[in-house]
C-alpha cells in the first residue's frame, strides 16, 4: 500500500509509447522495444539461474543485452503466439536500454549488484514509476504511479531489470483463476494450455515456469504466491509479515498482503528474497523485523539442511476431496524427507478450536433469525488509501470512482459494489475485531502443534488437487494456503513435489514459527537438492 506519509521519489524517464505521445494503456501495441530481438545463441535461456546467468557474463559469453534479448524473443513466441500463455500485460520499452547501462557497468567494475542484468517479471500491482500499474482492471489501465513500490525499488538498486508487468486477477480477488479486465482472457498454464494457474499471481508464475523471465514477483493475501507456484512447479516464498515492506503495492488486505519471489529454484528465490527484505519507514510493519531480519539468506542453502529437524504433518488440512494422486506425492516427499536426515511426525494434529464451534453455534442461530455475521470488509478503506498516495493525478481517486466507471471485469463487480458497503474504518468494524480474534485462535493452536513435538516445520500439499480446467468453478479446489499462514502471520513457502495425471504440477508447503525463514529456506533446499522435481513445461521449448 502507498502510505500517505511515503516520500515520494522523483524519477527520470518514462514510456516510449508516452513519447510518441499515445495514451498508457495496458498494452503491448506502441510500447514494445524497438530493437531488434536476436538472442545470443551460445546461452539458452530456458531455465536458465540466476548463478548460471551470472557466471556466463563473468566468463564473457554473455551480456545483459543478449540475455533480455533472448526472453523477449521467448515472450514475442509464446506469450500471444504459439501456446499463447497470456501472462505478460505490459512490456518495458527501456529494458534493452537499461541493459546497454549496465553492460557498460559491467566492463568497467563487474556486477553491480546481486540482480546485476537479471529479468524479473513484476505482478502489476507493484507499482512502476515508468510503466502502468493496473492490479489487472481497465480502470487503472492509464495509473502511471509516481514512483516505483519498495521491493522494485530494491531489486532495480540490485542490478535487475524490469522486463514486464503480469497478469492478475483483477485486484488479486481470485485465488483460483487469472483474469481481469486489463488483459482479455484467461492466462494459461504452461503445463497444460486448458488448465488454469490459480489465482492471483498467475501471470507471474507462468512467464516464470515457461522462462520468458528469470524470476517474478508476486503477492500473496491468502494463497496468491503459493498457489501459482505450485500449479507452475515453482518456489515461492510468502515471509512473516514485516520482512518485507508492502509499500507501493496495490492492496487486496493491508492486515494479510505480502508481496515475495517466485521462481525455478530455492536458490533463485531466495537470491530475490535477499534483496526485498529490508526495513522501509514507510511500512510500520517492518519495524518489527529489524530486530529479526537474517543479514544474508542465501547463507541457509544447505543440502544437508534435514539433517536433525522434526517436521509434522498436517494431515487433518486435506480432506475426502484431496486428489489420490496428490496424497500419493506427500507420502513420497514424508519418504523422501526421512531419507534425507529428517525426523518426521506423521500425523500431527492441531488443538481443537472450542470457542470456534461456539461461534459456529452463534452463527447457526444468526442465519435462522436472518442476521448476516459482522465481516471485516477493509478493501475499500485500503485502496482508497493507496489511490490518495498516487497524487492529484491519479487516474482514478476512490474505489467509489472505479465502480462507476464500469471498467471491470463483470466477476468483479458485485465484490466491488459490496465494498462500498463497508463504509467504516477497520478498526470500527465489528467484523475487523472479530477476524483478529480467530486469527489468534489460529497462531496458538499452530504454535501449541509445532511445540508440543518441538517441530521446526509443518507441511502439507499447497494444493489438494491439480489445476482445474480453465473456466470450471465446481469442481474441488482444494487450495490450502488460505488457512494457516495469512492469520497467523507465519511464513510459509512451497516448492515442486512432482506430477500427477499427465504432467500437472504439485507443490509441498512447508510453514513454521515466525521469523523461522531461514530454517524453512533450508528444509526446502535441502528437499529440492535431494528430489529435483522440476522439469520445464513441455508448451515453451527452447527456440532454435
Amino acid at each position: 500500500m502507498r502510505l500517505l506519509a511515503r516520500n515520494i521519489r522523483r524519477r527520470s524517464g518514462g514510456l516510449a509509447c508516452l513519447a510518441l505521445g499515445m495514451l498508457p494503456v495496458i498494452s503491448l501495441v506502441g510500447c514494445r522495444p524497438t530493437a531488434s530481438v536476436s538472442p545470443d545463441a551460445s546461452f539458452d535461456v530456458v531455465e536458465a539461474s540466476i548463478a548460471e546467468i551470472h557466471a556466463a557474463m563473468e566468463a564473457g559469453d554473455l551480456t545483459a543485452r543478449a540475455l533480455v534479448e533472448g526472453y523477449l524473443s521467448r515472450i514475442e513466441a509464446y506469450d500471444k503466439q504459439g501456446p499463447a500463455l497470456n501472462a505478460i500485460v505490459t512490456l518495458n520499452p527501456n529494458a534493452l536500454s537499461r541493459a546497454d547501462e549496465l553492460d557498460a557497468a559491467f566492463e568497467q567494475s563487474g556486477l553491480i549488484g546481486p540482480l546485476h542484468g537479471i529479468p524479473i517479471i513484476v505482478k502489476d500491482n507493484y507499482d512502476t514509476f515508468d510503466l502502468p500499474t493496473s492490479a489487472g482492471s481497465l480502470s487503472l489501465a492509464s495509473s502511471v504511479p509516481p514512483d516505483d513500490a519498495f521491493q522494485v525499488r530494491r531489486i532495480r538498486e540490485a542490478g535487475a531489470i524490469v522486463l514486464a508487468k503480469s497478469n492478475m486477477a483483477e485486484f488479486a480477488f481470485s485465488p483460483y483463476e487469472t483474469v481481469g479486465s486489463a488483459l482479455p482472457g484467461y492466462t494459461r498454464n504452461p503445463y497444460a494450455l486448458s488448465r488454469v494457474t490459480a489465482g492471483s499471481s498467475g501471470g507471474t508464475a507462468a512467464a516464470v515456469a515457461a522462462s520468458l523471465g528469470a524470476v517474478g514477483l508476486g503477492t500473496d493475501t491468502g494463497n496468491s504466491i503459493r498457489g501459482p507456484s505450485s500449479h507452475q512447479s515453482l518456489v515461492g516464498i510468502r515471509s512473516t509479515m514485516g520482512l518485507t515492506s508492502r509499500d507501493g503495492i496495490v492492496p487486496l488486505s493491508m492486515a494479510r498482503d505480502i508481496g515475495g519471489p517466485m521462481a525455478r529454484t530455492v536458490a533463485d528465490a531466495v537470491a530475490v528474497f535477499d534483496v526485498i527484505a529490508g526495513s522501509d519507514p514507510a511500512d510500520a510493519a517492518t519495524t518489527e523485523g529489524d530486530a529479526r531480519r537474517a543479514d544474508r539468506y542465501l547463507e541457509f542453502l544447505d543440502p544437508n539442511g534435514l539433517q536433525g529437524k522434526r517436521i509434522g504433518v498436517l494431515r487433518e488440512m486435506s480432506d475426502e476431496t484431496a486428489d489420490p494422486e496428490i496424497i500419493a506425492r506427500l507420502d513420497e516427499a514424508v519418504a523422501d524427507l526421512e531419507r534425507l536426515g529428517a525426523t518426521v511426525i506423521d500425523p500431527v494434529a492441531l488443538p481443537a478450536d472450542e470457542e470456534a464451534d461456539a461461534a459456529a453455534d452463534t452463527q447457526a442461530r444468526r442465519r435462522a433469525s436472518s442476521a448476516a455475521r459482522p465481516r471485516c470488509d477493509r478493501f475499500r478503506y485500503d485502496l482508497d488509501q493507496y489511490l490518495a498516495g498516487l497524487g492529484p493525478d491519479a487516474a482514478m481517486t476512490s474505489l467509489e470512482a472505479i465502480v462507476e466507471s464500469r471498467d471491470v471485469h463483470p466477476t468483479v463487480r458485485a465484490r466491488l459494489e459490496s465494498a462500498l458497503e463497508a463504509t467504516d474504518v477497520p478498526a470500527d468494524q465489528p467484523g475487523c475485531a472479530e477476524q483478529a480474534a480467530r486469527d489468534d485462535r489460529v497462531r496458538q493452536r499452530v504454535r501449541e502443534t509445532l511445540e508440543a513435538d518441538q517441530l521446526d516445520a509443518l507441511i502439507y500439499p499447497t494444493w489438494d488437487n491439480p489445476p482445474r480446467l480453465i473456466g470450471d468453478l465446481n469442481t474441488p479446489h482444494g487450495n490450502n494456503s488460505f488457512q494457516l499462514s495469512p492469520p497467523t502471520g507465519f511464513p510459509a513457502l512451497t516448492v515442486p513435489m512432482g506430477f500427477v495425471g499427465e504432467g500437472l504440477p504439485a507443490g509441498l508447503q512447508i510453514l513454521g514459527e515466525t521469523w523461522s525463514e531461514p530454517t524453512l529456506i533450508a528444509i526446502a533446499y535441502a528437499y529440492e537438492q535431494g528430489t529435483r522435481h522440476r522439469v520445464p513445461p513441455p508448451t515453451a521449448p527452447p527456440i532454435d
